[in-house]
């Protein structure tokens, strides 16, 4: 996908769509940890990238305005299957209706496939990128233990 700036253009994507990849592809299998990120990041807010090293992490995009949320599961489930990665991090837009559906995958999918390697996810609100415990994200998913946990803080001194 291509973007026109000042009567040229210029490439904005960069990095590949989990769903376009092979589960063993040699864009990913060399790296030892896997970072998805939220596609719209690599061309809004660039610089979160730059957060995780290319040497250390493979990178692939993820947009579930695009894809269902079921088919880049069972990606990403074959990729873990494959490839021996020691850390899976999500990044995100915070407040995204679509991009928090990948939050609730990768539990999921660790969940289902009894993975034990750490896993972290990163939400950037506005200009911050900021690490969101595993607990929230399996905690949001429960709407009825979300409306408990603000009655509390309503009920706190």
């Amino acid at each position: 996908m291509s973007a026109e700036k000042e009567g040229g253009s210029r490439m904005v994507y960069r990095l590949p769509r989990a769903i376009d990849l092979n589960a063993a592809s040699r864009l990913i299998r060399d790296k030892p940890k896997l970072l998805i990120v939220g596609r719209c990041l690599e061309a809004e807010k660039p610089w979160v990238l730059e957060r995780f090293p290319s040497d250390e992490y493979a990178k692939i995009t993820v947009c579930l305005e695009a894809e269902h949320v079921n088919h880049v599961g069972f990606k990403v489930a074959g990729i873990l299957a494959r490839v021996p990665f020691k850390e899976v991090a999500v990044v995100t837009t915070d407040g995204s209706m679509h991009c928090v559906q990948l939050h609730f995958m990768v539990e999921e999918i660790f969940k289902i496939m009894r993975l034990e390697i750490p896993r972290k996810h990163y939400v950037v609100a506005g200009n911050e990128l900021v690490e969101v415990p595993a607990e929230a994200v399996r905690t949001a998913r429960y709407l009825s233990k979300v409306a408990k946990l603000l009655e509390r803080c309503a009920d706190s001194p």
